[in-house]
């Protein structure tokens, strides 16, 4: 596979974003959009090596799911912490440390590969996860940061084109240099990681509007993220539609079984199809970069669930590999409108002495679901089956956005993507 070009023109893209910024906020988005992309690609590689890892050491897909309760643990425990870390600390310091993570944890992994026992598998997914939990709102919330009034919906496309990227080299490369063994593609991520934390020098120092230190403990002040989201209809109705999809519809737990019993194939197909979701994502992206959504933000979340749950029962109804690619790459196309819609709401409508709070449950919500989801998937597909399984995950995320059409009208009714300035 040739290296992609998901976004031309980089620098006219980065001068669109920047313009209205002095250069160094030009670098500064330059060198956060380097990070983040590191350390998805090292996350990506982590995934594809732990679920074959764990898949060929039990031969089962509870054992698969167990992997999402490990990640999903950590979520629960640091969701109000890490709301508060970002809003109280400088985010590039939050960003750097949380990154590292994924290196310290891929290390860890090349020695437990060599193990029987998979207990320390789960337990140092668990330990990256920690960091994950910090990592993901702290994204959201520094990004504001790094653009103009009115260039916050691009940069979110520009940011998710560039992690698209990761995720359409990193599953395929995990795969292969799995092949060269179990411990190759966790030293991979561990390198990987480190060039991300390395980037985070390149932010510079970005302190933000701070929550008031005298009073930071306060329980108000910890709830206050879901305080926020819940008198917000329409950021509440996306975020638990997203949900709701993800834990029903989600696939990415399967995909081990996929590749080895219904494709008969070797890691090197798990990682293909944990890429060919980023090749309908970083496509979307890089179009939405371009030409960014700018109305019927509402109705379009909803169009885009719905078409989820299509290509989650046409997926898991492919016996022929090839067209079983199609339908992932469907699914990452529409997952990218989605997460575009979403986020761009989110932050667009937070003010940003809170944006680390709603960023933290943001991540809560969606990282749970896709957690959750893996843990439903692994012990839903033990009983009725995981072909079943998928498909009947797929009509609940078409049911989903049809209810969520009729049962909140606010979000079928929401039109423009931004309101109000960008964050200085």
């Amino acid at each position: 596979m040739t290296d992609p070009q998901p976004v031309p023109h980089v620098e006219k893209l980065l001068t669109g974003v920047g313009a209205a910024r002095p250069v160094p906020y030009k670098n500064a988005l330059a060198s956060f959009i380097a990070a983040d992309t590191l350390f998805g690609c090292a996350e990506d590689i982590i995934v594809v090596a732990t679920g074959w890892l764990i898949f060929s050491k039990t031969k089962s897909t509870f054992a698969l799911g167990m992997i999402g309760l490990a990640g999903f643990m950590p979520l629960i425990l640091f969701s109000l912490l890490t709301g508060i870390a970002t809003d109280r600390f400088d985010r590039r310091s939050v960003l750097a440390l949380s990154g590292a993570a994924f290196s310290i944890g891929a290390l860890a992994l090349c020695f437990a590969a060599n193990l029987d026992a998979v207990w320390p598998i789960y337990l140092i997914v668990v330990f990256i996860s920690s960091g994950k939990a910090f990592l993901s709102p702290v994204s959201k919330a520094l990004l504001p940061n790094l653009v103009p009034q009115g260039g916050l919906t691009r940069g979110v496309a520009l940011t998710n084109s560039f992690g698209g990227t990761a995720r359409l080299l990193a599953p395929a490369i995990g795969g292969l240099l799995y092949m060269a063994g179990p411990t190759v593609p966790f030293l991979a991520a561990a390198v990987i990681g480190a060039a991300g934390v390395l980037f985070c020098i390149g932010i510079g120092p970005r302190p933000a509007a701070r929550i008031d230190t005298t009073t930071n403990t306060k329980w108000s002040t910890l709830i206050a993220g879901f305080v926020f989201i819940w008198s917000s209809p329409i950021v509440l109705a996306a975020m638990t539609l997203d949900l709701v999809a993800v834990l029903l519809a989600g696939v990415s737990a399967l995909m081990p079984y996929y590749a080895q019993e219904i494709f008969q194939a070797g890691p090197w197909a798990l990682g293909i199809m944990r890429t060919a979701p980023a090749v309908g994502g970083i496509l979307t992206s890089s179009v939405l970069a371009y030409w960014p959504l700018q109305r019927r933000a509402g109705p379009t979340l909803l169009v885009v669930v719905a078409i989820y749950g299509l290509a989650t029962i046409g997926f898991g109804l492919s016996t022929n590999f090839y067209v079983a690619l199609f339908f992932l790459a469907m699914l990452g196309a529409s997952d990218s409108v989605s997460m575009l819609v979403r986020q761009t709401l989110v932050q667009a409508q937070t003010p940003d002495a809170m944006r680390g709070r709603v960023s933290a449950v943001h991540t809560l919500l969606a990282g749970s679901s896709g957690e959750l989801g893996e843990v439903e998937s692994g012990l839903l597909s033990a009983v009725i089956g995981v072909v079943p399984c998928v498909v009947v995950g797929g009509v609940a995320a078409v049911i989903a956005a049809a209810a969520w059409a009729v049962l909140v009208p606010a979000l079928r009714r929401a039109d423009r993507f931004e309101r109000g300035p960008a964050a200085p």
